[in-house]
């Protein structure tokens, strides 16, 4: 499909730019099918409607809270279908907080654990090291 310059199309570099994304994210978006083929110039440059432009967002603020590529991919499978329910969508979101917050739990555990072998160590110049000593495991 081709089409010719109009201030609601813009090139991939301006797209890029207006959203503060790499234009090697947007490829890798357009190459695992999660942005649609742009249409293209009779030059062939691609051109990005504001619905492309809107679907960008919307994946890139899907990243920033932590949603997968599976479940964005899962997010946008709904909303292209036009018939979601926000109760759909709900339980995706639902689904990724539960995993969230499983990864806060397991990252305090982390925290403990780190904290515990660090306050056993004196940091001096003692050649034994209580840290050195917990990840060998023995």
């Amino acid at each position: 499909m081709t089409f010719t310059v109009s201030r609601d199309h813009i090139k991939r570099g301006e797209l890029a730019r207006r959203s503060a994304c790499n234009l090697e994210t947007i490829r890798y978006y357009e190459s695992i099918r999660l942005m649609p083929p742009p249409a293209r110039t009779k030059s062939g440059h691609r051109l990005y409607s504001p619905e492309n432009q809107q679907r960008l967002r919307f994946i890139l603020r899907a990243r920033e809270l932590g949603f997968s590529i599976a479940e964005i991919r899962s997010l946008l499978s709904l909303v292209d279908s036009g018939s979601y329910t926000c109760g759909e969508i709900h339980g995706v979101t639902q689904d990724h907080l539960h995993s969230v917050s499983k990864k806060i739990t397991d990252l305090k555990k982390l925290q403990r654990t780190l904290r515990t072998i660090s306050n056993d160590c004196a940091a001096g110049d003692e050649p034994d090291c209580p840290i050195v000593e917990t990840l060998i495991g023995d």
